[in-house]
Order: C-alpha cells, then structure tokens, then sequence
C-alpha cells in the first residue's frame, strides 16, 4: 500500500487508517450502541493485517475505553502501526462530558491516554475541539511541550478554523488538521483545505462515509432500529428530508462501484482522497468484515467522468 508524509513530520501513512471512534461502545453520549470488544480487536488486526499503518482515537471515545481496546489489539499483534489520539474533552465519575485546554488538564489526559495505550510516546497527538476558544494558546502552548519533553513525536488539531490555525501557528508549526470531509459535508473544500495545502499542514479527514451513511448498508428501516444509545439515529443526515438525498447519493456510489467492484463506501473513501490537500481518510470498522468492505479505497480512484457526475449530484439543492 502506498503512503504519503503527514505534513511537516516524518511519518509515512497509509491513505486509509482505521479509526477506533466506534469501538469505544454505547455507554456514553456520542456512542454507537454496544461493541463487543472481540469484534473490535479482529477489527483491528485484520485491518493492520491488510497494511493499514497507523489507528485513530481518542482520549472521549467510549470514555478511555477505545484507547484500551486498542492497546489490548496491538498486545497480540506483530504489526507497530503508528498511534494517534486526541485530548481536550474530558468527563466526570458520572460521565458527564466537559472541555479543557488548561495546561493541568491537558497533562493528565495525556498520562492517562499514554497509561492505556500502554506507550511510551504517542506518534500524533492532536486537540479535539478547539473548545473553550479562548483557551487554544495555552493548549496549544501545552502540547508544544510534550512534544518537546518526548512524550509525543507529533502534534496536530481537528474541527480548527483558518483562523484558529493562524493563532496557533507562530506558537509551534501545525502537523495536521482533522476536519469532517465526505460527500454529504464538503464544505471544507472552499477554504480550509486550501489553507492547509498551502502551510503544508497534513489533512487527515473523518467521517468520509458520513458515519456508516455512505456505506451501501444503511436504509430508512435501518435506521429506524438503530438503538437509543447510537447517536446518529438523531442525528439530521440520517433523518428525512435530508436522509433521501442521501440514500440517493448512496445509489449513485453504488452504480459507480459497481463498474469497478466496489463498495458505496469506497466510493465515497476514494472521493475524499482525490482532492490534492487530503493526506489519508479515517475508516472506521466494528468488524473485520467491515474492515474488509473498505480496504479497496485505499487504491482506488475514481476518474474524470465519474467525478463530474457526482459533482453534478452535489450541485442539486439540499432540503432542509
């Protein structure tokens, strides 16, 4: 599999990296109803097993315990991809989830991210949400000297403004952005990424499938029967007007797809991988069969016709 740098830094990855938000389980507010961590952990393996070379988490991702789902998967793997996580959202013994960027705060997220990680050094450590807005220079100041003490090789941020990144940028140089990007959310494309490929700043993007939306699997009875405790069954893309717009686009990424033995979700992957300031896609997957339905668009790419058809979807009005 081919890799690309990430911005400033060293690391070489893989245009897909399995992202481990999923896999922290229903028991918190942005959860996807209950995961079975033997699922996650053949997830996992079989992802790095198909050359995938580093994972996403984060610190809130099911509360701490995507991070030791994760740690528990590598434990038995012979693969060494690379670990990114995030910090910045925190929660209480009730799991009431808050926001920091204070220094005091930020350490000890990052002592208990790297206690169950079981790691030495985390290869990205990036802030979640630039949340409170008036606390990112000290945050940012923060990580700039983790970075320095070597308790983290890269530093980067995600759901950053220009603007945010600007007032950041002469504290320490910016590895990367994480921004929301798929076929559903393009927004992006007008400015920030842009932005980023000019600063030479890395752009790793999630929800490529629009969580699972774009996957070729989910339909309006689906949804209707997701649990209470997945969060996007309130969520305004999966729910009318919008949700059969969506299911349409879906039907399109499937014609396409199916020219090239591909899957609605690689379709929509390899869509976000086309524009030239993308370094790598988040995937997610619950299962190694998930896994599997994605890895494609790790290589494939869609050509000049097929990119105009979709962009003539896109260009249609939007419901509100």
């Amino acid at each position: 599999m081919q890799t690309k740098q990430l911005g400033n830094s060293d690391l070489q990855i893989t245009p897909i990296g399995y992202g481990a938000w999923a896999i922290g389980g229903g028991d918190w507010a942005f959860g996807w109803g209950s995961q079975a961590d033997q699922d996650s952990i053949a997830a996992i393996q079989r992802a790095l097993d198909l050359g995938i070379n580093w994972i996403d988490t984060a610190a809130i991702y099911g509360l701490g315990h995507s991070e030791e789902v994760v740690a528990k998967a590598l434990k038995t793997s012979p693969h060494h991809p690379y670990i990114f996580t995030k910090c910045s959202m925190i929660w209480d013994d009730q799991g009431q989830i808050g926001r920091s960027l204070k220094t005091d705060s930020l350490r000890q997220e990052l002592e208990a991210s790297l206690r169950r990680l079981q790691v030495e050094t985390i290869d990205l450590y990036q802030i979640h949400w630039p949340n409170p807005d008036a606390d990112i220079e000290e945050g940012w100041e923060t990580l700039a000297k983790f970075q320095q003490e070597g308790k983290v090789r890269y530093i980067g941020v995600s759901n950053f403004s220009i603007a945010q990144m600007q007032r950041i940028a002469p504290i320490a140089p910016i590895t990367s952005l994480q921004p929301p990007y798929s076929l559903v959310k393009p927004g992006v494309e007008q400015e920030i990424l842009p932005y980023c490929q000019q600063q030479n700043i890395g752009v790793i993007v999630y929800s490529p499938m629009q969580s699972g939306l774009l996957t070729g699997s989910m339909t309006a009875e689906r949804i209707a029967k997701l649990p209470d405790n997945d969060w996007r069954k309130h969520s305004d893309e999966f729910q009318p007007p919008r949700l059969s717009r969506n299911l349409e686009l879906v039907e399109l990424l499937r014609q396409f797809g199916q020219q090239h033995d591909r899957s609605p979700g690689e379709v929509a992957i390899a869509w976000t991988l086309r524009h030239p300031a993308v370094t790598a896609a988040i995937v997610g997957g619950r299962s190694a069969k998930q896994v599997e339905g994605t890895i494609g668009a790790a290589e494939f790419r869609l050509d000049e016709a097929e990119r105009a058809q979709i962009q003539q979807f896109l260009q249609q009005p939007v419901a509100v």
